[in-house]
């Protein structure tokens, strides 16, 4: 009656590629050698754009990556989801490198920086005294290399990202005497 002989082996006419869909739907993991830097999410905020059709949601990832042996960078993104943003800022901030002094594991001279509200202070330490900063600042410090560092926020601004641009704008006035 029917000719049942492809129904043994070949069940794509019934099924279509759905045994394909995992393969197609994933990305290749990537196995390349691994970053010479460690990196960390320094603020992950919800931000919402109003439009005439409504709320559109997003996140914005601020990131920073160090080597811990003089060279850092930061990287803000935005995404349809976290793990999109995070990845934008993470590319950001591997484009955004930029190499400080470090001497005797402090940074040579003191040095002040502000980037929109927030004022920064960064002063040398004394060796064995310690990362003395707190938040963002001893992020980007220790991802840095500096492992003796005083620092203070001289204005009334609480936004990380801010105070990470001003730490990084800080740091890049620092020359070696």
């Amino acid at each position: 009656m029917y000719n049942n002989n492809n129904n043994n082996n070949n069940n794509t006419a019934t099924r279509g590629n759905q045994g394909d869909r995992q393969s197609r739907d994933r990305r290749p993991e990537r196995s390349g050698p691994k970053s010479e830097f460690d990196s960390k999410v320094l603020d992950l905020a919800r931000v919402t754009k109003v439009t005439g059709g409504g709320k559109r949601m997003r996140f914005r990832a601020t990131v920073a990556i160090g080597n811990k042996k003089g060279k850092i960078g930061i990287g803000v993104a935005k995404g349809k989801d976290v793990q999109q943003a995070v990845e934008k800022a993470t590319r950001l901030a591997q484009r955004h490198i930029i190499v400080i002094p470090v001497v005797q594991d402090t940074i040579p001279h003191e040095t002040w920086a502000k980037f929109g509200p927030a004022q920064v202070l960064l002063k040398p330490q004394g060796k064995g005294l310690g990362l003395v900063a707190g938040g963002v600042v001893r992020v980007i410090c220790s991802l840095s290399g500096i492992k003796d560092i005083s620092s203070k926020l001289l204005s009334r601004s609480r936004n990380k990202l801010n105070i990470a641009q001003a730490t990084i704008e800080a740091l890049k006035k620092l020359k070696v005497k």
